[in-house]
């Protein structure tokens, strides 16, 4: 990885942004000891910040059919971490809702997560961490901002 430059481009930003995104994952991977896949992960991510949604607007958020949203659900019923609930209104549409277990798994997977980061965080130097936070505070604030403007998984925290 090259040193960034004083005023660096959209594009080379794009591209150690990636980067980092690669290394994040790989990781993640070691810290990981998930018995989900990467789709279904992203399943509970999207029902933690939008509880009860119907299976309809979570094919969307996913952008799938919702028969693959709905394999994906039963799966993670299956091991505990997605709840089918009647909706209010409507006995037959069902609401989904994730379950104790699946926010216990989710709580601790970030926490495996950031033990693995912190290894890594410990061995910049300070000014580097204070700016790292600072560019990724902007960066979630504008992600989420354009996640929001699409309207899929509103609020929805990614792995």
């Amino acid at each position: 990885m090259t040193s960034p430059s004083p005023r660096p481009q959209r594009r080379e930003v794009a591209r150690v942004t990636s980067e980092a995104a690669e290394l994040l994952e790989v990781l993640w991977g070691r810290a990981s000891t998930a018995p989900v896949s990467a789709s279904q992960l992203r399943v509970l991510f999207i029902l933690e910040h939008n509880e009860g949604i119907n299976l309809r607007t979570l094919a969307e958020a996913l952008g799938s059919t919702p028969p693959s949203a709905s394999r994906l659900c039963d799966r993670l019923q299956a091991v505990g971490f997605v709840e089918r609930r009647p909706g209010t209104t409507s006995r037959r549409e069902l609401r989904l809702h994730l379950s104790r277990r699946g926010r216990t798994f989710l709580d601790d997977l970030r926490a495996r997560r950031e033990r693995a980061l912190q290894s890594v965080l410990e061995q910049m130097p300070a000014v580097g961490r204070a700016q790292l936070l600072e560019g990724l505070v902007a960066f979630c604030a504008a992600a989420a901002g354009e996640i929001h403007e699409d309207g899929t998984a509103a609020g929805a925290r990614t792995a």
